[in-house]
């Protein structure tokens, strides 16, 4: 899969000057959109959690151009989510909440180009992050 760099590092760059605004967004549209998620938060301190959300963002977005440090960094980071209770079936769910706060963060700028280069991205750090958590159950 080809993803868009430009177009990622350019819609993210308008994201990134924002970014306590984008994780309190993410955070309550994955809550009012899935509740069934918010018990994994109990004990985390959101405003820490938020910074490490977009930290991993702003990594991912800075090695999209290093694809190996890119895949070993997202398989790490899928390994020790399993740790955190988190499954399979709420990476779809992260997914939703990811691009409807991107869309939020970027108004007119959220093109149906933006999107798609934004649905490829999250499917290929998804499935990198899936194939770490595999490793650790196998």
């Amino acid at each position: 899969m080809t993803m868009n760099i430009e177009l990622l590092e350019q819609s993210f760059s308008t994201v990134k000057a924002s970014s306590a605004d984008f994780t309190k967004t993410f955070y309550a549209n994955l809550f009012a959109d899935y509740p069934e998620v918010e018990p994994l938060f109990a004990n985390a301190h959101m405003e820490a959690q938020g910074q490490k959300l977009f930290d991993s963002l702003v990594l991912t977005i800075d090695s999209l151009r290093k694809p190996d440090v890119l895949t070993a960094t997202l398989k790490g980071l899928g390994t020790r989510h399993i740790k955190y209770g988190v499954l399979p079936q709420h990476y779809p769910m992260v997914g939703s909440s990811l691009l409807k706060s991107l869309e939020s963060a970027l108004g007119t700028d959220w093109t149906e180009e933006v999107k798609q280069a934004w649905i490829e991205a999250y499917t290929a750090v998804a499935q990198l992050m899936l194939d770490g958590a595999d490793k650790l159950e196998s």
